[in-house]
This record gives C-alpha cells, sequence and structure tokens, in this order.
C-alpha cells in the first residue's frame, strides 16, 4: 500500500508503525499522482469490463489497460505529478487490480454495459457507489480544461452519459488516427 503525505516525517512515521509481515507500505510525497491514479482507475475499470463484457479476449485486455495507463499518466502529469508514481502501486498497481478483479464494482459497470443494461439499471442492481461512473465526467472535463488527451475517457462517457453502443464506443477507439506509442502522428 502507499501512504502519501506532503509530510515526509509523517508519513515515514506511519509506514514504520503500519508495517507488518502481512502488510507492506511505501511513502509517497505526490500526492497529485496518488490521487489521480486512485480516481481515473475506476474510469478504465469500467472500459475494460466493456471489453471483457464483448468477448475480445486478454490481448485487448492488457491494451487497453497500457493506453489506460497512458491517459491517467498524461493527465496526472499535467496536474503536475510525477511519472514515476503512475508506475508504482498508485498507479499501475491499483489500475491492474481494479481492471482485472472480479470484486471490481466499475469493472462490473462495464460488463453490464457490455450486456446493453443502462446506467440507472446497473447502479440499481450494483448497489453500491461505483465511483467511475461520476468521476468519468469529472475526469473528461479536467482533461478538455487542460487538453489532454483521453480517448478512453471520452468513449466511457459517451457510454455512461450519451448512451452510445458499445460496439460503436470501441470501434470509434480503434478508428482514431495512427499514432506511434510516445503519441506522434505517423506519416
Amino acid at each position: 500500500m502507499t501512504i502519501a503525505s506532503d509530510n515526509e516525517a509523517f508519513a515515514r512515521h506511519l509506514v514504520k508503525t503500519l508495517h507488518s509481515a502481512r502488510l507492506r507500505l511505501y511513502a509517497n510525497d505526490d500526492l497529485v499522482g496518488v490521487e489521480v491514479g486512485g480516481a481515473v482507475k475506476n474510469v478504465m475499470a469500467i472500459a475494460t469490463g466493456v471489453a471483457d463484457g464483448l468477448g475480445f479476449g486478454m490481448n485487448a485486455r492488457a491494451a487497453l489497460i497500457t493506453r489506460g495507463l497512458a491517459e491517467i499518466t498524461r493527465l496526472a502529469m499535467a496536474l503536475g505529478a510525477s511519472q514515476q508514481t503512475m508506475m508504482g502501486l498508485s498507479g499501475m498497481g491499483d489500475l491492474i487490480l481494479t481492471c482485472t478483479g472480479a470484486l471490481s464494482r466499475n469493472r462490473q459497470v462495464g460488463l453490464k454495459l457490455a450486456e446493453g443494461k443502462s446506467v440507472e439499471a446497473i447502479l440499481a442492481e450494483l448497489g453500491h457507489v461505483a465511483e467511475g461512473v461520476p468521476t468519468a465526467r469529472e475526469v473528461l472535463t479536467m482533461a478538455e480544461r487542460l487538453e489532454v488527451d483521453m480517448p478512453i475517457t471520452a468513449a466511457v462517457c459517451g457510454l455512461l452519459y450519451q448512451g452510445n453502443d458499445p460496439h460503436q464506443a470501441v470501434e470509434g477507439l480503434l478508428n482514431r488516427s495512427p499514432k506511434s506509442e510516445g503519441g506522434g502522428v505517423l506519416l
């Protein structure tokens, strides 16, 4: 687990106090990175649930999680976070768990969206908070304000708030202009 604090002495104290043979803790002073990673992973879990629900397989899941991490990292860095945080437990670690875990409420939302259920019906059936639903809209608004490209987040918002078809959302993502993995447009 990660303990985030801008007070180094406090973080060190908590790590030493709570650390045990069954709980390994790491201190991190990148509050923005930890917060962004912890919030936006829920949006990516919805997307991953859709892909899983549509039967796209493990390679598609891995690609989606990887590109989701790229989106999260772009936003986090635009907000002043460290790229290193996004490669750690608060970024990649939490993202992988939330996108693949059977108990992930946000992944469950995506699975049910792939079945064609409405957001309202899904949330009523779930009976628990799925943080990615309200977070998706806020993240997209922030990304647009900061001019950060977040196509997966935009696709999730289309599913949640515009009633877009899951197959068309995937098609829209796949039909984007080809780019290098570093983000530059291929010629």
